[in-house]
């Protein structure tokens, strides 16, 4: 077997002194760094494994743990940097992609006054970008492997499609989570863009049916606001099947954060907490999936 060249990221010190074998971080350690070694008799630690999340040095009753960053450094430059370096070794051997998601993890500015398209990825490349321009509209829905054409004119039967003029989209946040401010200004900003926007699962405010067009609407696990009028208010209907950020209970949307509107609009009770279940509490399986499409499409003709 080769000798890897990646380096774990974090090392953890443990003062013998201080550590009683107790064994707390063993069982609080959801990652697997810690366990017990029968033959030493006492706990041991995987530093590979380790993800700094602090929950053993927390709870150990001695403080005995503590974490560092692993002290090896690369001979960089200003092309090659740490992270860098450690990305190719980690793709070279694992022979994957590495994907960052919910955000970007360089240190890179939020803002962008312009957008560089890569003219393969578009929808109809042009053979000299530099001289033709570029179609940088997209189509969103399912596609048929063939298509019959009559007199110039698509007379086969195709599925909706979503029209973007630019191929950006507003991801979904929820009203309650954020304010109706932001909700219309993502509304409107989609609609003088050309593209979408994602209402995310706190349902759609009455202000915003004038933007239906536009507005793509969730149905989650907690279901709020999933009714009639939200449903035939929407270009499109996005069914959330799960989110990471989720463990345990669920999503939690504070009471107080529950006011008038977002009791309406939510379709709850004004000042209750809003849980949003983990999972889907009526999918237990791809039966039961496709069930609440073709109710979903029922309901939206």
């Amino acid at each position: 077997m080769a000798i890897s060249l990646r380096m774990p990221e974090y090392m953890i010190i443990r003062n013998m002194e201080r550590c009683i074998d107790c064994q707390v971080c063993v069982n609080q350690c959801s990652n697997l760094v810690h366990s017990w070694d029968e033959d030493l008799k006492q706990v041991v630690s995987d530093d590979s494994s380790c993800v700094n999340c602090h929950r053993c040095v927390v709870y150990c009753p001695t403080h005995a743990l503590s974490i560092q960053k692993w002290p090896v450094d690369f001979k960089t430059n200003s092309n090659w940097d740490t992270g860098t370096i450690k990305q190719v070794y980690a793709q070279a051997e694992s022979g994957g992609i590495l994907l960052t998601g919910m955000g970007n993890d360089r240190n890179y500015p939020v803002y962008w006054d312009n957008i560089l398209l890569n003219a393969s990825q578009v929808t109809n490349p042009s053979i000299d970008p530099l001289r033709e321009p570029i179609e940088v509209r997209t189509f969103l829905g399912h596609k048929p492997d063939q298509v019959e054409v009559k007199d110039g004119k698509i007379v086969s039967q195709i599925p909706p499609q979503l029209e973007l003029k630019l191929p950006v989209m507003f991801s979904a946040m929820s009203f309650g989570s954020v304010s109706l401010n932001v909700h219309k200004s993502l509304a409107r900003a989609a609609q003088e863009l050309g593209i979408f926007w994602n209402t995310g699962e706190g349902g759609l405010h009455q202000d915003l049916l004038p933007y239906s067009d536009q507005t793509i609407v969730q149905v989650a696990s907690g279901r709020f606001g999933v009714g009639a009028s939200m449903l035939s208010h929407s270009a499109a209907v996005e069914i959330k099947i799960g989110q990471g950020a989720k463990p345990g209970i669920g999503g939690h949307l504070p009471g107080e954060k529950v006011g008038r509107d977002v009791s309406k609009t939510r379709m709850i009770p004004q000042g209750t907490d809003a849980i949003s279940p983990a999972p889907h509490h009526d999918i237990y399986s791809i039966e039961d999936l496709r069930q609440l499409v073709f109710s979903l499409k029922e309901a939206t003709g």
